[in-house]
């Protein structure tokens, strides 16, 4: 059974207050849209497109878990600019345990530069710091591909880190002919993600993607290919 994604209907804010004569009544700010993912009638791959693309674009996902899977409740945003996914990925991962800052709060505490986030460590101290207790840590994967060893410690870290609500972020790259939905089939990206769910039965793991490559925001992919797309990289957990 695989999980399928439902976005809720969004509903008007009405403001009951009374207003002066010629008073203008501010208009309400959008409600967020909450994304619900349930388990059945889907396949990997399957994404959610908010119908809004713009630079930090928000949703909330829903937590929840079947017999088989698990996914934390997150606030998920589009990276605000094309070298935040570092800040962006971080910020998601934050949202599940605490409030989180902004992605330019972030992207200065990271280190971030217009090359991006230069490597997961910075993530995982960024983590650690704001969260305490030093949950995280750095995990490498540089044999490409990866041993049969590093894929083991990869699902142990994501069924044991999210089975205790903490998403992962990882460090990847997505050469052409292995890439996510949406992503540019003609480039080879580097970029973070966040992981917040998995289904142990068919071997998958849901993501949220902040670079929105085709509006796909929220999907799941096989474990299979997010091995694949780790090395020569790593992952905080």
């Amino acid at each position: 059974m695989r999980a399928r994604l439902v976005s809720s209907t969004a509903a008007a804010l009405a403001l009951g207050a009374l207003l002066l004569p010629g008073t203008a009544q501010a208009s309400p700010a959008p409600a967020v849209p909450v994304v619900d993912v349930r388990a059945h009638d889907s396949t990997a791959g399957t994404a959610l497109a908010s119908g809004y693309n713009e630079p930090g674009t928000e949703l909330r996902v829903s937590s929840g878990r079947t017999s088989s899977a698990r996914w934390l409740e997150i606030d998920y945003q589009v990276q605000e600019t094309g070298y935040w996914c570092g800040p962006a990925a971080t910020r998601i991962a934050l949202s599940a345990r605490t409030g989180p800052p902004s992605q330019g709060e972030l992207a200065a505490q990271l280190g971030t530069t217009e090359a991006g986030t230069d490597h997961i460590s910075q993530v995982t101290n960024v983590l650690n710091a704001r969260l305490g207790g030093g949950w995280y840590e750095t995990k490498e994967m540089p044999n490409d591909p990866p041993t049969q060893g590093q894929r083991d410690l990869l699902w142990h870290d994501i069924v044991f880190d999210i089975d205790r609500g903490y998403p992962l972020v990882a460090n990847i790259v997505a050469p052409p002919g292995n890439q996510p939905p949406g992503y540019p089939p003609d480039q080879t990206i580097y970029h973070y993600f966040t992981i917040f769910g998995y289904d142990a039965v068919d071997r998958t793991v849901l993501i949220a993607d902040p670079a929105s490559f085709g509006g796909n925001q929220i999907y799941w992919i096989s474990f299979d290919q997010l091995a694949t797309l780790i090395p020569p990289k790593g992952y905080s957990a």
